[in-house]
């Protein structure tokens, strides 16, 4: 992705030097590792479990330390939030006829708060509809690549890209009446309503590839690849499998390997918001 020496966005709010926690212990090695990434990727808070570690967790606090890998991670991310900006703009305008309002991202290391819960390690990144904020600790590249196979920076913005659909979701209104039903439903029903609204950010994501490509010629050779091998390693299948579970669909909440590459391609293909109804669609 061809992304150094561009414009980046106005719209970050950079906690990372305010310092946060940090827990070592109880839960150890491997085990430590499959909690946090399988947090990571579900969007699932697992902070009790790591809180209930044992007697030899460690706690520090302090100031946070940020590094030249920090920094670009931090102009990566602000110039990928630019280009959604301009193309949701334009898609905003040229398809609904209306106006788009970006959304803020906070940029965080360790631990921040955030009116939808405390943002860590072990929530991963993710969009909050009460603030319409954005929270992202970038060390989840990191995370993508080493522990995932989920490398490269279009990999990266695809994450951004996934999070700031959900805020495109909620400027049109779509994310809040789909959580209004999810809270009057049961279980099993709530995820499968939680596995559309994620599969139609993958397929809002897909438009925003295909349209930064044309406004900026920003993608570079297996970029779209790149996307879709992130998109395969964190399908609910997959990941369940991973942590040596067998696949239960009713407890998916975002959707296979197979569903989220396809809406990922079916957004690039078509570039057309109406090609994500992915609420009517009777196969996902």
């Amino acid at each position: 992705m061809k992304w150094r020496g561009r414009r980046g966005s106005r719209n970050i709010e950079d906690r990372r030097r305010m310092g946060g926690g940090a827990a070592v212990g109880g839960v150890g090695g491997l085990g430590l590792l499959a909690i946090v990434v399988i947090g990571y990727l579900l969007g699932i808070d697992v902070t009790p479990l790591l809180d209930g570690a044992g007697p030899d967790r460690i706690s520090t606090q302090g100031t946070t330390e940020i590094t030249a890998a920090d920094e670009e991670a931090a102009q990566f991310v602000s110039v990928t939030l630019a280009d959604t900006e301009e193309i949701w703009t334009a898609v905003f305008t040229e398809q609904l006829g209306g106006d788009y309002v970006p959304p803020i991202l906070v940029l965080y290391k360790g631990v921040t708060q955030s009116p939808c819960g405390s943002a860590s390690g072990a929530t991963g990144p993710f969009y909050c509809p009460s603030d319409r904020k954005v929270y992202l600790d970038t060390d989840f590249f990191v995370t993508m690549e080493r522990d995932l196979g989920a490398g490269g920076d279009f990999a990266a913005a695809y994450v951004v890209a996934h999070e700031v659909a959900h805020h495109v979701q909620d400027e049109l209104g779509i994310l809040g009446e789909a959580n209004r039903y999810r809270a009057q439903v049961g279980a099993a029903e709530s995820n499968a309503v939680s596995v559309r609204i994620e599969l139609q950010t993958d397929c809002f994501s897909g438009i925003w590839a295909r349209r930064a490509d044309e406004a900026f010629g920003s993608l570079e050779h297996d970029d779209i690849r790149e996307a879709l091998n992130a998109a395969r390693q964190i399908g609910d299948d997959r990941l369940q499998r991973s942590a040596g579970r067998v696949p239960q669909p009713h407890t998916f909440t975002h959707g296979t390997s197979d569903q989220r590459q396809r809406w990922f391609a079916r957004g690039y293909e078509t570039g057309a918001l109406d090609a994500c109804d992915t609420f009517s669609a009777q196969r996902l």
